[in-house]
């Protein structure tokens, strides 16, 4: 069937263009070369708030970075509006490499993972010795979870003003992780505040604890210039309390280099995502021990090279107990 006449001219063709008079498609994405440097301060329902210089400037995460996501801590790349103007929008163009992340599920049985925080350098596990009662598995989570995700831990033990610390720092002292022990009357006249300030100068630190355990309390009297809204009652069936910080955020610490980053109180600390085999970094006075084990040790079976090495006198048998205790987390629940 015939679309033209018999008498059809040039005009009355319609032709396509060729490949040549059509902007080819590419793959090359633009470098941003210019792009500021930002650090993000929290994370709002696809809004970054990050700090560019001396100017905090709302963002979002460009299209390219597809699934990518950025967390509180990360070193991001800006372009557009940076002004920090109200209802002005920048875009996140890059995620800068991580040095350090924090990441959980939510049960052991989740493959999903969540990163929590970037690049700090320091996680402050915040126990109360009471009112909540000490939850030893929950800790040795948050540890494994530090010593996988490349940071170092820091015990930070509240309320000793109802219970005495002794038989927790017990527990952790073959670890030799450092702590600081607070009361209720320390932190309301400074003295508290100032040893926790020790171990923070100079370091990005990223707070942990399950609800009603003074983190938020304690996190408001290091920053005082950003008053948190703090859990004001613990269940006593449950002894949890209520979690009133919904989202992470990072603070400058006053007169000092250091950050402080707030997390949502916990009440489980899934480690789907950890692989054993890293949490022997921690112990480098026993990881020498370990050049005999068969392939794939876990370290906690007959065959394991650690236990000759230990008896040998190499290594301290509780800094061996204390390992095997930590590779044992994913097998026990957190109120075990």
């Amino acid at each position: 069937m015939r679309r033209y006449g018999k008498h059809t001219d040039e005009d009355d063709i319609r032709s396509r263009p060729g490949r040549r008079n059509t902007r080819p498609r590419t793959n090359i994405r633009p470098k941003h070369e210019d792009a500021a440097e930002g650090l993000v301060l929290t994370v709002d329902r696809g809004r970054l708030t990050c700090l560019v210089e001396d100017r905090v400037v709302m963002a979002m995460k460009a299209r390219e970075l597809g699934r990518k996501a950025a967390v509180v801590g990360d070193r991001v790349a800006l372009v557009g509006d940076m002004s920090g103007k109200k209802d002005t929008l920048a875009r996140i163009v890059r995620i800068e490499e991580r040095t350090s992340v924090l990441r959980r599920t939510a049960d052991d049985d989740d493959p999903y993972e969540r990163v929590v925080v970037a690049n700090a350098d320091q996680l402050a596990v915040v126990t109360a010795l009471a009112d909540p009662e000490p939850r030893p598995r929950l800790i040795d989570r948050c540890l494994v979870a530090a010593y996988a995700g490349g940071l170092d831990p820091l015990l930070v033990l509240t309320k000793s003003d109802l219970a005495p610390p002794d038989k927790l720092l017990e527990l952790y002292g073959h670890l030799d992780i450092p702590y600081v022990v607070t009361s209720r009357e320390e932190l309301q006249n400074g003295t508290a505040v100032a040893r926790v300030r020790e171990q923070l100068d100079g370091k990005i630190t990223a707070f942990v604890g399950h609800s009603g355990v003074g983190k938020t309390t304690l996190v408001n009297a290091l920053v005082p210039q950003e008053q948190r809204r703090t859990t004001g009652h613990v269940n006593a069936v449950t002894g949890r309390g209520r979690h009133t910080t919904t989202s992470a955020l990072a603070l400058p610490l006053a007169g000092s280099d250091g950050w402080v980053i707030d997390t949502p109180g916990i009440r489980s600390f899934g480690l789907h995502h950890v692989d054993p085999s890293r949490v022997i970094h921690a112990f480098p006075d026993l990881e020498p021990g370990t050049e005999g084990c068969p392939r794939a040790c876990s370290h906690d079976e007959p065959d394991c090279a650690l236990d000759a090495w230990v008896a040998e006198g190499h290594a301290d048998p509780a800094r061996l107990y204390s390992l095997r205790r930590l590779l044992a987390t994913r097998e026990r629940k957190e109120g075990d």
